[in-house]
């Protein structure tokens, strides 16, 4: 039979990255291209305890169906916390707890664009969010990023020409792929530009808990006077990603639709998870975990950085990070990029071609993406003294 798909689905193409999971799952390839938390990361322990509470005491609440807007008290601390932590949330704002927060660019594409309507990003950006914004057939405008974030200037000339667009999409902190932070002064010209050209800002920030270094910089949602922000977060990275447990703060109008769209979709977040998550962030020490988690990356980061320094330098240069999971090198541009990545995995080493991560195929790009949050420090270090090896070569 031959099977005829819908226009939405008919130019899209699998994602880059889990392609690339197929030769990282061969045991002898050192996988520098996943994105996954490190394994000493997961409060394994306090899961399996919570978990067994809520199966001896209470079996029904995590096997029963529950609520679209997710579970009451999960939302009711998640609301409190980011008020109070991060002065996020007003009296015109409300939440919604998603099957992690790649749902939320689901959810909010849904509800919001049209075929042929424009979302601008950030160039690179996030693959995942990239390939659902084009499902919806989005025309993609991407903003190169600089080293303090998305260029402003470039940000208003596309927002003055561009018609028909609906949201700016960002990911502010540690930005993936880029490990880029926008500065505080650019968080509040990005708003105001939203403002001035009346357009949405959908703000990503699955790795603002993950800062091991250098000071915390407000959301650009604590300042949205507006109702111009839907802020997505995620528990992926700092509890556990297979959970899928996510939620956004956004203007009432725009979560009572994401609902209705939730509701044809899953009908509700993965209710045992919504338990776990909420008794770990109730009952357990929260504050203490983050902090465990960045002293976890603070080592594995600076052990990264100093091996990249050994042994890439000056053929692959790279900007240092100060939390988040990736960093972004730079090749230079007589390398062909698309090669080196391919002759790596030869090498049996896998790193993500920046290609994968730009807003449309004709953009240039002369670098790739290393994660070192999963790897351990002994393939991390035949990783990327085999990566500076090829640069030498090349």
């Amino acid at each position: 039979m031959k099977y005829t798909f819908s226009d939405r689905v008919q130019s899209l193409k699998p994602s880059a990255i889990r392609e690339i999971f197929k030769y990282a799952a061969d045991p002898t390839v050192v996988s520098l291209s996943a994105g996954n938390p490190a394994p000493e990361a997961f409060p394994t322990k306090a899961i399996a305890e919570i978990s067994a509470r809520i199966f001896q005491d209470d079996p029904i609440s995590a096997l029963q169906y529950s609520v679209t807007e997710g579970y009451a008290p999960l939302r009711e601390f998640i609301s409190k916390y980011m008020k109070e932590k991060h002065s996020v949330g007003s009296e015109n704002d409300d939440i919604l707890i998603t099957s992690g927060a790649q749902q939320i660019m689901d959810l909010a594409s849904k509800a919001i664009l049209n075929e042929g309507d424009v979302v601008v990003c950030e160039n690179p950006s996030f693959i995942g969010s990239l390939n659902t914004f084009r499902s919806y057939n989005a025309r993609l405008v991407g903003v190169p990023i600089e080293s303090d974030g998305i260029n402003i200037d470039a940000l208003e000339k596309t927002l003055k020409t561009e018609k028909n667009i609906k949201f700016i999409y960002t990911i502010p902190n540690f930005q993936n792929p880029s490990g880029v932070t926008m500065s505080l002064e650019k968080r509040h010209a990005v708003y105001d530009l939203a403002k001035k050209y009346g357009v949405l800002i959908i703000e990503d920030n699955p790795y603002g808990d993950l800062r091991f270094s250098g000071e915390f910089l407000p959301c650009i949602k604590s300042f949205d006077d507006e109702g111009l922000v839907i802020y997505s977060g995620s528990f992926s990275k700092v509890i556990s990603p297979g959970m899928r447990v996510g939620f956004t703060i956004a203007p009432k109008e725009i979560i009572q639709k994401m609902v209705v769209c939730k509701q044809g979709q899953d009908v509700h977040t993965n209710i045992w998870s919504q338990l776990v998550c909420c008794e770990f962030l109730t009952k357990y020490d929260f504050d203490a975990h983050l902090e465990m988690l960045r002293n976890v990356y603070r080592e594995k980061a600076a052990y990264t950085m100093k091996l990249m320094d050994e042994n890439l330098l000056p053929n692959i240069t790279y900007q240092k990070i100060d939390g988040g999971l990736f960093l972004w090198c730079d090749l230079p541009e007589s390398v062909d990029m698309q090669k080196f990545c391919l002759d790596a995995v030869k090498n049996k080493v896998c790193v993500v071609p920046g290609t994968a991560f730009m807003a449309n195929p004709e953009d240039k790009t002369n670098s790739f993406r290393i994660n070192y949050s999963t790897p351990t420090n002994e393939q991390l270090k035949k990783g990327i003294q085999i990566l500076g090896k090829m640069a030498k070569e090349f």
